[in-house]
């Protein structure tokens, strides 16, 4: 073997190094195919390089990268299968030689960067890009032609770099395609934690939590600090989500805190974190809510039942947006936006003492009230059933509908403990219910008498044995759309008795006649 065929190949295993060097490390494959491209014009005698690959989409043959080719000419280099030289090798899956452009007629030169073919001496070859013997591209290449080329060495050294770019194209791909999955993955699960908590599904029609609705979307873009007033069990938690979710911070933690569930000595620390040592127990460091929900939202429920020390400490915190843990010697800066609740009088803690003046004023930037379940009757029944579908769904029970004795018990109710006590009553409802109706003998006690709308007494046995037999009549006339005598066949009983329970009991017969409720 003579020193310029030992020189060649000593040229192409160096090629061939630095190719695989770039295809293997590197992750964008437009830069890679580049910077391949470079190597074969600066190593070799072939120039003008170009990758075209297959759009899975369009399956037609398109420039993924070229050699000294505008954009525009990229552009125009798109070929159908089976078209042109490039079209005729990824069809085919066999490479193509031309030895002179100038003589071929099946070059296309479509994208017009070699000028005018009968002035050009020059040899084009191209070779198929395979992986698992599927044709996914082609790879070509130019070079002078001259008489005596050995085409054969060629063809042979490009076959093994369309080997090494297949490889790449194909890894390149899978990762990508995994990274598209996993951020629609993502996405769906932030859509789906987003959609749980968006306003539009804290179910309600009424006027009142329309203007709670309105205030919420005026101020969950913002970072002023929020105050959710009302009762016990009206939703404050799911308000103080809703605007999380809704806001700028949405894919940043929400933290929350319930301050009347901690003492006064682990509140602190709970909400500051601690460094190591800096009390008896304080074995290594840790961090408090505050650095946990850093560039989120931190809730603090029952804001009221802070002691004062905890004010005064919370009260800095706001003014100046920075916290010091237990035991640390220098302050740290904080990015939080603030949301805290409350069920008690602020106001009145304000002029009995208990609740700092100061610290009112800093909570209180934008008071949302919530109303109780008493003053907003219209979702009852809205409520009830967004409950009876979702307890049905958790324990695996077709129960379709709540019976209209039963509703008229939740419509007289006074529903003390809002809409956490309705959630309750219907689960137990549903976990007691082996039929396919909610009935009024299926409820609490406290919800049996109309007298537990005003007063918390004691359902007598009288009571109960009248609910049941006003909810049984009832189910008797819908059956039989409000005629009294089959109602009366149907309960195997006499009609005059059913006319005498029917009096007593108030019941209107005429509005079954329909078969509605």
């Amino acid at each position: 073997m003579g020193h310029k065929a030992i020189s060649q190949e000593l040229a192409e295993v160096t090629t061939l190094y630095e190719i695989t060097r770039v295809l293997a490390s590197s992750m964008e494959l437009r830069h890679c195919l580049e910077q391949v491209m470079e190597i074969l014009a600066e190593n070799s005698d072939l120039h003008n390089g170009t990758v075209t690959i297959v759009n899975p989409q369009t399956s037609q043959l398109e420039i993924e990268v070229a050699q000294s080719l505008s954009p525009e000419a990229q552009t125009r280099g798109k070929y159908e299968m089976g078209e042109g030289i490039t079209g005729r090798v990824v069809a085919s899956g066999t490479p193509i030689v031309v030895p002179s452009i100038s003589d071929e007629p099946l070059f296309l030169n479509r994208t017009k960067s070699r000028g005018d073919l009968s002035q050009k001496q020059t040899s084009f070859l191209c070779v198929p890009i395979k992986h698992a013997h599927h044709v996914i591209g082609a790879l070509s290449i130019d070079r002078e032609y001259s008489q005596g080329l050995d085409f054969d060495a060629d063809l042979q050294f490009l076959t093994v770099i369309s080997g090494l770019i297949a490889q790449t194209v194909m890894r390149i791909q899978a990762v990508n395609k995994e990274k598209r999955e996993l951020l629609q993955e993502n996405s769906t699960l932030r859509q789906q934690l987003s959609g749980k908590y968006q306003v539009d599904n804290i179910v309600s029609n009424s006027s009142r939590m329309r203007e709670v609705f309105e205030m919420i979307h005026r101020v969950a873009a913002s970072n002023a600090t929020v105050l959710l007033r009302g009762e016990s069990g009206t939703g404050k938690t799911l308000a103080a989500k809703a605007i999380h979710y809704n806001s700028k911070r949405s894919t940043n933690p929400f933290v929350t805190v319930n301050c009347s569930a901690l003492p006064e000595t682990l509140l602190e620390s709970e909400l500051f974190g601690h460094e190591k040592g800096a009390f008896t127990g304080a074995h290594t460091a840790k961090k408090g809510r505050f650095e946990q929900a850093e560039g989120g939202t931190l809730f603090l429920d029952e804001i009221g039942e802070l002691s004062q020390t905890v004010q005064i400490k919370l009260l800095n915190v706001v003014q100046d947006r920075e916290f010091q843990r237990l035991g640390a010697l220098q302050p740290t800066k904080c990015d939080v936006r603030l949301v805290t609740a409350t069920h008690i009088d602020l106001e009145r803690a304000v002029e009995e003492g208990r609740f700092r003046e100061d610290f009112y004023y800093r909570l209180n930037v934008f008071p949302i009230y919530l109303p109780p379940l008493r003053k907003r009757r219209t979702d009852i029944l809205l409520l009830a059933e967004h409950f009876l579908a979702k307890f049905c769904q958790e324990n695996s029970k077709e129960i379709s509908r709540i019976t209209t004795p039963a509703i008229d018990l939740f419509m007289q109710y006074h529903w003390p403990g809002n809409v956490r006590e309705l959630q309750n009553c219907i689960e137990r409802a549903v976990l007691i219910c082996d039929e396919d109706s909610i009935k009024s003998y299926h409820l609490p006690p406290t919800l049996q008498t109309a007298e537990s709308s005003s007063q918390h007494n004691p359902l007598s046995f009288a009571a109960a044995v009248e609910n049941f037999e006003k909810e049984l009549i009832i189910e008797a006339l819908k059956h039989t759309k409000g005629n009294q005598t089959k109602a009366a066949k149907y309960l195997d009983t006499s009609l005059r008795i059913i006319n005498y329970k029917i009096h007593k009991l108030d019941i209107q017969a005429k509005e079954y006649k329909t078969g509605n409720e």
